[in-house]
Order: structure tokens, then sequence, then C-alpha cells
């Protein structure tokens, strides 16, 4: 079974992860930029070599610079992220996940959002009963 995108990342790794998705693209000049804290330009590039042997990076070659890209859509990473947490915290259940995102917040959710997940609850009722 593959590993959980998220599951090998640092709190460093996923910050600079969240930049290189943010961006699109970057050096690790630009990532150094955006990252809280002052970390070092050899710290960052290594992390970004980590990041690329662990499959989540890839980087092209332009002039002198390498630029990283995320190897991965956000979309495959919010998935495998979601996924994980569900397994993790909610014992694999989506109800317990849902009840505990709603708990506390559904009193600032708007009208608007609550309509949209009632409409997410409808289409996958809709497409389970097929």
């Amino acid at each position: 079974m593959a590993t959980p995108l998220h599951a090998a990342l640092s709190r460093r790794e996923r910050q600079i992860m969240d930049i290189l998705y943010r961006r699109g693209r970057a050096t690790a000049g630009e990532v150094m930029e955006d990252l809280p804290g002052e970390p070092s330009s050899s710290t960052v590039r290594t992390q970004l070599r980590v990041l690329e042997a662990k499959g989540h990076v890839r980087h092209e070659e332009e002039g002198l610079r390498y630029v990283y890209i995320p190897a991965v859509p956000r979309h495959a990473a919010r998935k495998s992220a979601v996924r994980h947490l569900v397994e993790t915290f909610f014992d694999g259940s989506a109800e317990k996940a849902v009840a505990a995102l709603l708990g506390g917040e559904a009193a600032r959710l708007s009208d608007e959002e609550l309509d949209r997940i009632a409409a997410l609850l409808h289409r996958a009722r809709k497409e389970g009963s097929r």
C-alpha cells in the first residue's frame, strides 16, 4: 500500500508544500521568502531535495536555478490528508468527522454554507443509491 502523501511530511515540509501550491512554482529563494522564521538557504534547499526524494516535488532547471513544482495535484494531496485524518482521529468514520466539524462550528456557518453542505449530502445520498 502506498504511503499517504502527507504522512511523511514534517511541519516545515507542509509549509513548503503550501507555498508551492499557492505559487504554482518557486525557486528555493522564493520559498525562503515566504517561510515563517528565518530558515537558512541551505536548510530550505535540503528540505526541497528531501521533498523531491519523497515524490512530493519535482524541479525544472532554468539557467542556473532550480524551479520547484508540486509533483502531486493539490486535490490529491488534500484527499489523502483528509483520509488520514478520518482514519487516525475518527476510527475511519466520516460521520464522526462531520459531527466534530459541525459540533461547535455549526453556529459560525452561514446559511449559504449550510445549503452547500446539504447539497453535498443530497448528492452523496443520490449517488450512493445507484
